[in-house]
Parts: C-alpha cells; structure tokens; sequence
C-alpha cells in the first residue's frame, strides 16, 4: 500500500502538478512532504492525488492538487512571512504555508472544520499554524499580512480583503460566475494601485456571505 501511495504522489507532481507550469522547486518538495492523503476525508483517501476536487463538510470542497500547485508557486511565499488563509477546509494548503516557513493564521467559519484541522495539525506535528473560527466577512484583523489566500469564490473581491494586505503583499481569490471563474493574484504596488495576475480558471463555491443576489424581473 505504501508503495502504491507514493507512486500516485509522484504521478501527482510529476504528471498533474508539474505539466501545469509550477515549477517552483520549493513547492514541489512541499507538495511531496506534506501528506496530502492524511488531510483528505477518510472515504476518500484512495483519491487523494487525483485531479479532482474532493467534498469536504459543510459544502467545502479541496481544490485540485494542480490549482493548489499554481496557487502556492502565485503566492511566491518566503520564510517568516505572515500569511492569512481564509477558508481552513481540511488544513492541508495551511499545511504547506507552513512547510514553506510561513506565520499563518487560517480562518474558518465552521467550527467543525476549524476543530478537525487543528486536531490534525497537533497530530501530524504541524507549527506555525493558528486556527480560528471565524466570519471573513467581519473579520477585524489587529495586523496586516504579507500575503492573503481566499479559497473561496465571490463574484466581485470584496474591498475589505485587499486592506488586509501590506504594500507589496500578494492577495489570491477567486472571482466571477460558475462555471469559469477566474483566479487570480492581485500585487498591491501602493496604497491604492494594484496589479492582477490571472491564474488558471476554476469553480469553487461561494464564500459563506459572498452568494449571488437573485435577481427580479417585474
């Protein structure tokens, strides 16, 4: 079994992550370390290295390993670094901040997932990792971050995750309508200029407070 685990981990980089233009070494040797099959539900385990993204709880989802590969190697992160994540899900993008020698404080409204990612940060011997629950939404952070990771979508970026983030810092989000939404990292050049990068297209659910609006015809 152990023999088979890790032949679908190389697949993974090698073949999934690897081809889709991350290239960054350090997140390679993350993304083998960090034991992605220890984060993802139990019903799942045998699919944790697919290309696929696998349900958690409360609707959340895992993104696949390759968006997660492009979205670590955007965040460019670098030893001591103070990140924020919002949406903890299963903890394993918490975990690989971490392994790239990141300060992170990973939030989460639920408190089930909060509670399970924090267990299992204890268990598998993983630091720098604060978890806390949380609404993004009215979220009042007493420090700014150098980089800001939202795994979540909303249709537009709301203004109040962008002042989290220091000058020079980097924001990632998802934003736009299923079912080709855009990911992308936003550079904050100064107070009030930004530049954005496009990443890959995704789809992910709403950030809890963030759901479209419906609309009405009278």
């Amino acid at each position: 079994m152990t023999t088979n685990i890790e032949q679908a981990r190389f697949n993974m980089v090698e073949q999934q992550i690897r081809s889709w233009e991350v290239l960054d070494s350090r997140v390679l040797d993350v993304l083998r370390d960090v034991p992605r099959e220890d984060y993802v539900p139990a019903r799942y385990r045998k699919l944790a290295f697919a290309d696929l993204r696998l349900p958690l709880s409360q609707g959340q989802v895992m993104m696949k390993p390759l968006e997660e590969g492009r979205m670590l190697q955007a965040m460019d992160i670098q030893p001591g670094q103070r990140v924020l994540e919002v949406g903890t899900g299963s903890g394993f993008v918490a975990a690989c901040l971490s392994a790239l020698g990141a300060d992170v404080l990973s939030i989460d409204l639920h408190q089930e997932l909060a509670d399970s990612a924090r267990s299992r940060f204890k268990r598998l011997g993983v630091e720098r990792v604060e978890v806390e629950c949380e609404d993004a939404l009215g979220f009042e952070p007493t420090t700014g971050f150098d980089r800001v990771l939202i795994t979540a979508s909303a249709g537009e970026v709301p203004a109040r995750f962008k002042e989290w983030v220091g000058v020079g810092g980097l924001l990632f989000v998802v934003r736009g309508n299923s079912p080709a939404m855009e990911a992308v990292c936003l550079q904050r050049l100064d107070t009030d200029r930004w530049h954005a990068d496009s990443l890959f297209e995704t789809d992910l659910p709403r950030l809890i407070g963030a759901e479209d609006q419906p609309t009405f015809e009278f």
